[in-house]
């Protein structure tokens, strides 16, 4: 293992390691000392801190190491294309009326409002987008650093959504549960083309700008500008 890779999986583990501690078993001990605002604020820096660190350590390991498998054919490249425009609808769509988002009410107690948009695929939109990223990522760069990377992306929004639902349900009771039973954990994948028309516009536009600029970014075509030049 070379020592840039090395302090990758460190910087990955710090930063997954930070949000699950601060998330759930220092959170409450760090509220009652800092408040919820000083909390908040400490949470913040060591998100940011960390990822930058990630980020950093990301960009110092090489990137055309040995690739796990062949991932830089055609049919790998159109399918991680489809999983980022999902990815979007799914990160974009759960921006308005997500109950696991601060300042977001949800009742405490009896019936909670039917499920709308990406909320009827799966309650956590947000961590299935950011996990469908990680994933199209793995597929066409399966390379050392890009599957460090992908799994502390994938594995933190994917175990982070299941920890959230237990910190939910003790921290909300009834009106938690009664939002699990009208929604589900893993994406009901039927429902995502009643996402809504003009969410899925918006995410094909964002994601057409995104991935052009993408060459910019990371000096590789992304999306159909692998094609289109």
């Amino acid at each position: 293992m070379t020592d840039q890779l090395a302090l990758l999986i460190a910087a990955a583990a710090a930063f997954v390691g930070s949000h699950f501690a601060l998330s759930h078993p220092l959170r409450a001990p760090l509220v009652r000392a800092a408040g919820a605002k000083g909390f908040l604020g400490l949470y913040s820096v060591v998100a940011l801190a960390t990822f930058a660190w990630l980020v950093f350590a990301f960009r110092q390991v090489p990137p055309f190491g040995v690739a796990a498998w062949s991932g830089y054919d055609e049919v790998s490249w159109t399918l991680a294309s489809a999983l980022t425009v999902i990815a979007l609808v799914l990160f974009l769509g759960s921006l308005r009326g997500n109950p696991a988002l601060p300042g977001v009410a949800i009742h405490p107690e009896g019936a909670q409002p039917a499920p709308r948009g990406v909320f009827r695929v799966t309650r956590h939109p947000m961590m299935w987008g950011f996990a469908l990223w990680a994933l199209a990522h793995m597929i066409v760069a399966p390379t050392s650093r890009t599957l460090v990377l992908g799994l502390a992306i994938g594995g933190l929004a994917l175990v982070g959504a299941h920890m959230q639902d237990r910190k939910k349900r003790a921290l909300i009771g009834e009106g938690w549960r009664a939002w699990e039973a009208q929604t589900s954990y893993w994406p009901r994948w039927r429902n995502l083309p009643g996402a809504g028309l003009t969410l899925w516009a918006v995410s094909v536009v964002l994601w057409l700008a995104l991935t052009w600029a993408h060459v910019w970014l990371a000096y590789v075509p992304a999306g159909i500008w692998r094609w289109v030049g």
